[in-house]
């Protein structure tokens, strides 16, 4: 199974800490047991939300906000995807994530399984779904 893992703080401490090159080198050690492991397919840190947006749809139309994102409770500050073979391999291994205070008092990791294609075979006819599976696999190998 296939899962989103993401690194979570709060909006009012998100900037207050700066990555150290001790905090990177503990990173750069768990990213490489999770790659001798074979379960690492991606992952990447995101910047303060100050350099993003948010696109919001509501009933009377879109708008854009631009960051920071201080009012949220939570921020996305980064990201992997996991190939695990169950939601508790996935826990023990976000147990073993570094970390540092100095980002925020609080810091969690949220572990969300992907949809697979066979995921949607009860709602979607098997013409449409081939296409999605199609799509999906030249996306991949863009």
């Amino acid at each position: 199974m296939r899962v989103m893992v993401m690194t979570k703080g709060t909006g009012a401490d998100e900037g207050k800490g700066q990555l150290s090159q001790e905090m990177f080198e503990r990173m750069q050690t768990y990213n490489e047991q999770l790659v001798k492991a074979g379960i690492l397919l991606a992952g990447e840190g995101l910047k303060p939300s100050s350099a993003g947006a948010q696109v919001v749809f509501a009933a009377g139309g879109t708008s854009v906000v631009d960051g920071p994102f201080t009012e949220s409770k939570e921020i996305i500050a980064g990201y992997w995807i996991w190939e695990v073979s169950s939601l508790a391999e996935a826990v023990e291994w976000a147990k073993r994530c570094p970390f540092d205070s100095r980002y925020g008092a609080t810091q969690s990791l949220e572990i969300r399984p992907l949809f697979d294609m066979a995921d949607f075979a009860e709602v979607v006819d098997t013409e449409t779904l081939g296409k999605a599976q199609r799509l999906h696999e030249r996306a991949e190998d863009a």
